[in-house]
């Protein structure tokens, strides 16, 4: 049902990296969430109070809740399809994310709002009046939430959409709720034991791990989380695809949604070469790799003198010095030598891992107080982390 609604209004559905197919889908689903979630609510909501339970109730806010969660997700889609403005030049396609951080935190406050009814329930039982229509409800809408749960992540994976992810999470824990509230429900009558509260406390545990589970995610993305290793080898073997380039390092890919990808590289060219020819040929580079992975990439030049035996000694003092000073961990790159006729400027930047505990000040003078050269030299040191390739 849901493949035959998304072919009749989304045309172009197959074309899964445009913004607007994913927000057109988005809000297709979205629509029909809102109904679907409505109806369970209305139907679950008098069936808690035909039989007196406060876990089918509770089931039944959740459901009303996840109806609101979907009309803010087709005003997030609506926001994130706007193009990119003069206040917004990265596009509006977080607003996604924003949006599933909101969801979250509805999630959140949905199982806590169920833990306080459910303690409630317990200190104060109250008997559930068994009828099998409310189990009938129960499992109906175990199986539309779990529809629900498939359909979104299916199509959130396919449009890479983390607010249809989003909603895939918050249908799951739905099912799993409304699961624990049918035991519950069954169960009571047949042990004599009111199950209702304590079955309402379990269920809540379980949506604020979903709560969790889905903020964590969102968050990480927000904060800025490390770039994918295969897209870091794709845009580093592009790079050196390039007949001046001689290597790469510092890939970095700054992400503000699926569809707006920003990418910085340094490029090792030989520092002998002309820097109109170089311009044009990295210039080939951020044209080639635009049109393959749609990603903006800036490639900065490192120049190199390969052949200058002044620069190779120094560097091989150095190399040598921060391999053991790293003890096999640290690395340099950018390395380049200014000779003076009184000392020898050296540049370059060393590279530690994210473990390491010392401070940027710590790390420079240790690299001072160990230097070994030929004769006096001034150090320029930036120090950085590994990133990418």
């Amino acid at each position: 049902m849901i493949d035959l609604l998304i072919k009749k209004c989304v045309k172009d559905r197959e074309n899964t990296g445009s913004l607007k197919v994913r927000a057109k889908v988005g809000k297709v689903l979205g629509y029909v969430g809102i109904v679907l979630s409505t109806l369970l609510f209305v139907v679950k909501f008098l069936i808690g109070m035909l039989v007196n339970s406060i876990s089918i109730q509770a089931d039944a806010i959740n459901n009303l809740t996840d109806a609101g969660s979907n009309i803010v997700s087709i005003l997030s889609f609506r926001l994130a399809e706007k193009p990119a403005d003069q206040g917004h030049p990265y596009g509006h396609e977080r607003t996604e994310l924003i949006t599933s951080m909101l969801v979250g935190i509805a999630i959140a406050i949905l199982g806590f709002e169920t833990a306080k009814d459910s303690v409630h329930r317990i200190f104060h039982p109250e008997a559930i009046d068994f009828k099998w229509s409310a189990v009938i409800v129960l499992v109906l809408s175990i199986l539309v939430k779990l529809w629900m749960y498939l359909y979104n992540t299916r199509y959130g994976r396919k449009y890479d959409s983390t607010l249809l992810l989003a909603n895939a999470m918050d249908s799951k824990s739905d099912t799993i709720g409304t699961f624990g509230v049918l035991l519950a429900t069954l169960l009571s009558p047949v042990l004599h034991f009111q199950l209702d509260g304590y079955m309402g406390l379990i269920v809540s545990g379980i949506i604020f791990y979903s709560a969790y589970d889905l903020l964590r995610d969102v968050m990480s993305a927000l904060l800025g989380q490390a770039p994918d290793s295969k897209m870091i080898h794709t845009l580093s073997n592009e790079i050196l695809e390039c007949p001046v380039v001689i290597s790469v390092h510092d890939v970095l890919i700054h992400s503000y949604g699926p569809n707006q990808n920003y990418a910085t590289a340094h490029a090792v060219v030989d520092g002998r070469l002309s820097l109109i020819d170089v311009h044009s040929h990295i210039d080939q580079v951020e044209r080639r790799i635009k049109e393959k992975t749609g990603i903006n990439v800036s490639i900065h030049v490192d120049p190199v003198l390969l052949d200058d035996r002044q620069t190779q000694q120094y560097h091989a003092i150095f190399d040598e010095m921060i391999d053991a000073l790293g003890n096999h961990q640290w690395e340099i790159h950018d390395f380049r030598i200014d000779p003076h006729k009184d000392h020898v400027d050296v540049f370059f930047d060393l590279v530690v891992p994210y473990a390491e505990t010392r401070s940027e000040e710590e790390l420079t003078r240790l690299v001072r107080d160990h230097v070994k050269c030929p004769g006096p030299v001034q150090l320029f040191i930036e120090i950085d982390h590994p990133i990418g390739f």
